[in-house]
């Protein structure tokens, strides 16, 4: 589900970015759906990464990237259930990219990074190969409701809360910040600008 959503969502991004034909289309739904979880694998040294071992992902992350590129005219007029599916790839990946790190053996502190390197890792490549700056970098709540959604799952699971109510609870409380972040504009800290002086070095 997680890889069908991504795929769907990265490959109409991509569409609106750049003017490209079917392979490009494909190639960049398949990158934001498995990218990030590809890093994730290559980081903990899981060779090869999952996505090249079982065809699955690579067969499901094909079809959402044909779906969006077939009904791309209809799908831009539905842009609420797009942002629906965005939120919950980024929900699914956070909370099983967590997990897959603690089984893989990582640390609590890493398995949280790694479960939003798995949720925003394959988005942040998409925009990077349309040569424009990475949604996680220009605004808006992502990357933040990802590490809490991995932070949830890695606690939760210290603590020794059952699997699916946990994952419930922290992929939730991901899509619910996020989308609460859509819906009133929220976005991290921003560094603040200090006008140029006058009497700095080359000052008007």
């Amino acid at each position: 589900m997680g890889v069908f959503a991504f795929a769907l969502d990265g490959a109409l991004t991509a569409m609106r970015a750049a003017h490209l034909d079917l392979f490009g289309v494909v190639a960049l739904g398949v990158v934001t759906a498995l990218g990030g979880g590809a890093l994730r694998d290559v980081l903990l040294g899981s060779l090869p990464p999952a996505s090249f071992s079982d065809w699955r992902y690579l067969f499901v992350a094909t079809c959402g990237a044909l779906v969006a590129f077939w009904g791309h005219p209809l799908l831009r007029r539905l842009s609420r259930p797009i942002l629906l599916s965005d939120t919950a790839g980024l929900s699914l990946f956070c909370v099983t990219g967590s997990a897959i790190a603690l089984e893989a053996g990582a640390g609590p502190g890493q398995a949280v990074l790694l479960g939003a390197v798995s949720a925003i890792g394959g988005g942040t490549l998409r925009d990077v190969l349309v040569r424009r700056v990475p949604t996680v970098l220009t605004g808006g709540l992502y990357a933040v409701p990802a590490l809490l959604g991995a932070t949830i799952a890695v606690a939760g699971g210290r603590l020794g809360a059952d699997g699916l109510p946990l994952a419930l609870a922290a992929g939730g409380s991901c899509a619910a910040l996020r989308l609460l972040g859509l819906r009133y504009g929220w976005h991290a800290p921003r560094a603040r600008l200090v006008p140029r002086q006058l009497d700095e070095p080359g000052g008007a």
